[in-house]
């Protein structure tokens, strides 16, 4: 029908028109278009309607041509009425891409058409959305992203086709390269309608990182699922222009994220992290070093650093040199005057020990008392390490004293009555 009549100027309407009663009746048509008219009614009417005006209109030699096509000989279109479904919540899947089917094959010849197919989906029930989800890769992939019609059902959803929207976005942008035209579309359609950065996955792979980092903290907001889907896209870029992110600027683009300022959960920014630890063949052992050694030098720290760090040597145990230089650096940097990254100092030192020794024994003697007063178990080793007659030549006094191994000739300040730092 949709190649052998359509196309004819005298028929065409008359074939849109049952199409589209055919769609409409796997739906609730009272709710999508406001009617009051009775269902049964509006079938005869309607099966009326396209027996007359196709038999006024065919040609002599054609009523039985169009029978064997499916269409409407008088037998064929009053059995396709009578079969037409009167309560929509009863559809079969099955039965919905029936009646759906010659209103996507027409969508191929006219791309516009495929706008109703949006309108209706909100309100339809679970199994014609399968129905429409089913017919959708085919009938998208005929029409292809060059068409200015699918450009601007795309530009203006209808509010609830979400759903068909992203299927379309994926269909178009499969193994290919999204056309410049469909990418601005898309853009356009998050800055001014739709504020979901779900819709902008697809086209991750085409964009720059200019394009790519103002976005990123509202694709870590994402849930985690499509965050990982989108972060697939980035690393995996174009061939034209390789990816848009690589796995260093990834992680450093996570811990540039400010959960207050950007309004995303800490959490979500954890999970993030987490979701780029887990591709280890991804962000390798040198990725991560290369990361560590940039975010040691921001001011301020970013507040998950200790967080990274501890990651990091957990998923890469080679690593813990690295992260002893890390420390040592963080020491210069009085990072006790930063409590919440303080305790993840300390939580890392004990975790590392003994390689850590040495870096404690860098802390003034208030913050090592500080350090043992909440690792306790750290005490006695650390003294033994520290009695070393090769260390213990190079530790100050306050230190010794601290660490029992030498006596205090002067009263010592209280860490209690040490001012509390303030947090930078």
């Amino acid at each position: 029908v949709a190649n052998k009549l359509y196309p004819l100027d005298y028929i065409s309407q008359n074939i849109e028109q049952f199409a589209t009663k055919m769609l409409l009746s796997v739906v609730d048509v009272q709710q999508i278009s406001g009617g009051t008219q009775d269902s049964t009614a509006s079938d005869e009417t309607c099966s009326r309607i396209n027996k007359e005006n196709v038999q006024e209109k065919l040609p002599k030699g054609e009523e039985s041509t169009t029978e064997g096509n499916g269409l409407s000989s008088e037998n064929t279109i009053e059995n396709d009425s009578q079969k037409l479904p009167r309560h929509s919540s009863t559809v079969s899947m099955a039965k919905a891409q029936r009646c759906m089917s010659l209103y996507f094959a027409l969508c191929s010849k006219k791309h516009a058409l495929l706008q109703q197919v949006f309108i209706i989906y909100a309100q339809a029930p679970k199994s014609v959305k399968q129905a429409v989800h089913r017919h959708i890769p085919t009938l998208v992939r005929a029409i292809g992203s060059s068409s200015s019609e699918l450009l601007q059902i795309i530009s203006d959803p209808p509010q609830g086709s979400e759903s068909i929207l992203m299927q379309v976005l994926h269909i178009l942008t499969e193994g290919t390269t999204p056309s410049r035209d469909l990418i601005e579309t898309v853009k356009q359609l998050y800055e001014t309608k739709l504020k979901d950065a779900g819709i902008l996955i697809p086209m991750l792979s085409s964009l720059s990182k200019d394009e790519v980092l103002p976005i990123f903290p509202r694709l870590v907001d994402l849930p985690l699922d499509k965050f990982q889907n989108a972060l697939a896209r980035i690393l995996q870029g174009s061939v034209h222009t390789g990816p848009a992110l690589t796995p260093a600027e990834v992680l450093i683009a996570i811990h540039g994220i400010d959960p207050e300022k950007d309004r995303i959960p800490l959490k979500k920014i954890t999970d993030a992290c987490s979701a780029c630890f887990e591709q280890r063949t991804v962000f390798t052992q040198q990725v991560l070093a290369k990361v560590l050694n940039q975010l040691v030098e921001q001011t301020p720290l970013p507040l998950l650093f200790m967080r990274t760090v501890i990651q990091a040597i957990g998923a890469f145990p080679a690593l813990v040199d690295f992260v002893m230089e890390i420390l040592s650096r963080l020491v210069s940097k009085q990072i006790w005057k930063l409590p919440k990254l303080w305790v993840g100092f300390l939580k890392c030192a004990y975790q590392t020990k003994p390689h850590s020794f040495h870096v404690l024994l860098q802390l003034p003697a208030p913050q090592l008392e500080n350090a043992l007063n909440r690792h306790p178990t750290l005490r006695a080793p650390l003294a033994s390490y520290a009695s070393q007659p090769n260390i213990r030549s190079t530790v100050p006094r306050t230190t010794l004293v601290v660490l029992g191994l030498a006596q205090d000739n002067l009263p010592m300040t209280p860490v209690s009555s040490i001012p509390q730092p303030i947090d930078a």
